[in-house]
């Protein structure tokens, strides 16, 4: 255990042989992720967590790895969240090198599993990210405003 982890009152995470993480001296805070077997502390679902829809032919085990590559990308990228209209989302994005590429494969595999998004990735100075939806899948925009607004450090 390093010196910072000792002064900030952490207990260190344990890996034991059956490859799940133990905290010490308490578990209560340990939340399994499906199909790998490992626990991460610090983690609850919430319901804006859960947002992907039923018509989503993802393989639930890959869920939780897609909506990771959206939160890192909204939390290292996203300057503005927008909500345009109830099926509209507009996200202003900081360019990087090779982030629209990334961006443009990203929605590229998710329209692969959720057809239902229209997704439309505009360069400029900022990147302009727009997500519409059909009015009956208003709810799964939702969970990605909410998501994208808080990993900006704001909820709209």
């Amino acid at each position: 255990m390093s010196a910072e982890d000792t002064s900030a009152g952490r207990s260190p995470a344990k890996i034991t042989s059956d490859r799940s993480m133990q905290q010490t001296p308490s578990s209560s805070s340990l939340h399994p992720v499906p199909g790998y077997r490992l626990t991460f502390v610090g983690v609850s679902e919430t319901p804006s967590m859960v947002w992907a829809p039923a018509a989503c032919t993802l393989p639930t085990v890959e869920q939780p790895l897609r909506v990771a590559e959206f939160d890192c990308l909204f939390a290292d990228a996203v300057r503005t969240v927008e909500r345009v209209s109830d099926t509209q989302l507009a996200l202003l994005l900081e360019p990087a090198a090779g982030r629209a590429d990334l961006i443009r494969d990203l929605i590229r595999r998710e329209t692969q599993c959720c057809s239902f998004f229209t997704f439309t990735l505009a360069d400029g100075d900022l990147l302009r990210l727009e997500v519409t939806v059909p009015p009956a899948c208003v709810q799964v925009l939702d969970g990605l405003a909410d998501r994208a607004s808080r990993a900006r450090g704001t909820v709209s």
